[in-house]
């Protein structure tokens, strides 16, 4: 992987990039939402410690590229940067927006007409959030994704996240995008019913048993991108 730093709108975003062939179709990864607050306060700096999504990128075989946040990745000092875009704004307009335009710049440089999403946690939100934006969307898939984010902050008393936009208010995403949204069985950070209650088929919704929010989703990713192109199971 090569790390970049691209502009988006007013702000600037990591990414990592594999692969440098030219190719048609990119494979887009999305994080979760790191550290946004430490003892009671915004944590000055929400880059995620866990590397599980760029692990997942290192064994997808397809151009890939890990597109990270404004203020991310060493970047929350900023001029522009304020704690609200990883706290109560973490899913706003502006984040949407400029993750919108950093893509829309990776894609031209690349020559990529059509996107692949994959987005863990709060990363499954923005990929709902962004998919529709774009033509060339054919794939979405989510892992452990937060799809409702007001019924996700109450079930854990969370403060609203005003400043966000919450998928589950929106409209179904277009029906020529083909879905997945995996969920642990025994996640209790993500709930599988905050996943359904999204914006997305009920019959995209796979329930795997046995795990929870971090593990162990490495294991059955080489299965999970053996499933990008095809239509989700109906229901039985």
């Amino acid at each position: 992987m090569r790390e970049e730093v691209v502009a988006g709108t007013a702000f600037r975003h990591v990414v990592f990039v594999r692969g440098r062939a030219r190719s048609t179709t990119l494979h887009v990864y999305l994080d979760g939402d790191g550290s946004p607050w430490r003892g009671g306060r915004p944590s000055p700096d929400p880059t995620p410690r866990n590397p599980l999504v760029l692990d997942l990128m290192a064994l997808d075989p397809e151009p890939s590229v890990y597109l990270g946040r404004p203020c991310y990745h060493g970047l929350a000092g900023s001029p522009l940067c304020s704690s609200a875009l990883w706290t109560a704004g973490r899913y706003s307009e502006e984040v949407v927006s400029s993750m919108e335009a950093a893509l829309r710049d990776v894609m031209r440089r690349g020559g990529h007409e059509r996107l692949v999403w994959f987005g863990y946690s709060g990363g499954g939100v923005l990929a709902v959030l962004l998919a529709p934006r774009f033509a060339g969307t054919t794939d979405l898939v989510t892992i452990a994704a937060n799809l409702d984010i007001d019924r996700w902050t109450q079930l854990h008393r969370h403060e609203r996240l005003d400043g966000s936009l919450n998928p589950a208010a929106r409209p179904p995403l277009p029906a020529a995008i083909r879905q997945r949204h995996y969920v642990g069985a025994r996640d209790r950070l993500v709930p599988p019913e905050v996943t359904a209650r999204g914006p997305v088929p009920r019959e995209s919704i796979v329930v795997v048993p046995g795990y929870d929010h971090a593990c162990c989703w490495r294991s059955i990713w080489p299965d999970v991108l053996s499933e990008v192109g095809r239509e989700p199971l109906p229901v039985r």
